[in-house]
């Protein structure tokens, strides 16, 4: 079975046996618990062929938890704008904004146009001011201990911070047979409080085996249509970019979902997607004189022989 129909088949389970659930964002899902995909990164980078993929986003996105950054200013310089709702639904909450009434975007989006012409136009506002006022950006531009924080500085009881990445690199190296080479993005003491939003992929485990290095993730929750394309292609080029540091060749990226799941309002987008029939996978490539993965930049990574089916457009459940 090909990498591409892996996925294929996940989003067939859960549209045909899904159990209709209620969510946090009052949208609505169809949702199977435990699933399990295995991508062998020898057979060409799993970025989906059957819609097209932002891979530019991918990579802004997985750069800034490298670089351990939690501030969105970082990624709407590189024009992605992923991470932009939960920042600016902190900032709509906070004592500080004075504009129109933007609570409950995600249930008032499906209903009003005219309330989306208006979100959009304080959106933009927002944006603008991360980018410019400094003040503005450190408070409401940082989105608190996620996944960069937890990888690159993790706090301990003793005040001292942990760099899971780098450590787990190290050990790679030192070490290939270890069954500790782990990360974890789930710190319970902050993800009630200190968090915009809980780690969806909480765990990653590497692997060293006939010169190979293999990932393994385990995803608590996972938006099928629009965020597993994107966690599947982030992991696989993690796992390349840290083979390519420790001279190993990339084997396989195992992904695990806990609750896998398709929004009621992605239901036409996925039947759509499943009437394609999936392309050649394209070729990653690396510069190869980048010796740290703490070195690369947007230009050292990129996709070559992409030639996808059209995006398909859905709306983001905050």
């Amino acid at each position: 079975m090909s990498n591409e129909q892996q996925y294929l088949n996940l989003c067939k389970h859960v549209l045909d046996k899904g159990n209709v659930k209620n969510d946090r964002t009052g949208t609505g899902t169809y949702s199977k618990f435990g699933h399990q995909m295995r991508f062998d990164l020898q057979e060409g980078f799993p970025l989906l062929t059957t819609k097209r993929v932002p891979f530019r986003l991918i990579v802004s996105e997985l750069l800034w938890f490298i670089n351990g950054d939690t501030n969105i200013r970082y990624l709407l310089k590189h024009n992605n704008n992923i991470w932009n709702e939960w920042a600016f639904e902190s900032y709509v909450n906070s004592g500080e904004y004075d504009g129109p009434d933007m609570q409950n975007f995600g249930i008032r989006s499906q209903q009003d146009e005219e309330f989306n012409t208006l979100y959009q136009q304080q959106m933009e506002i927002f944006k603008d001011r991360i980018l410019k006022e400094d003040a503005f950006s450190e408070k409401f531009g940082n989105l608190g201990s996620v996944y960069g924080k937890q990888w690159r500085a993790w706090e301990t009881t003793r005040g001292e911070t942990i760099d899971q990445l780098k450590d787990v690199i190290e050990n790679i190296k030192s070490n290939p047979d270890s069954r500790r080479h782990i990360v974890t993005a789930w710190n319970p003491e902050d993800v009630p409080s200190n968090m915009a939003l809980p780690p969806c992929h909480m765990m990653f485990q590497f692997y060293v085996a006939d010169g190979k290095l293999s990932c393994h993730l385990y995803q608590r929750s996972g938006d099928i249509f629009l965020g597993v394309p994107f966690n599947i292609a982030s992991y696989a080029l993690l796992t390349h970019l840290i083979a390519q540091e420790c001279g190993l060749e990339p084997g396989d990226f195992v992904h695990t979902l806990g609750d896998a799941h398709i929004y009621q309002n992605h239901i036409s987008q996925v039947e759509k997607q499943l009437g394609r029939t999936p392309k050649d996978p394209p070729k990653l490539w690396l510069n190869k004189e980048k010796e740290s993965v703490f070195d690369f930049e947007m230009d050292d990574i990129k996709i070559e022989g992409y030639e996808p089916h059209p995006g398909i457009k859905a709306p983001v459940a905050v």
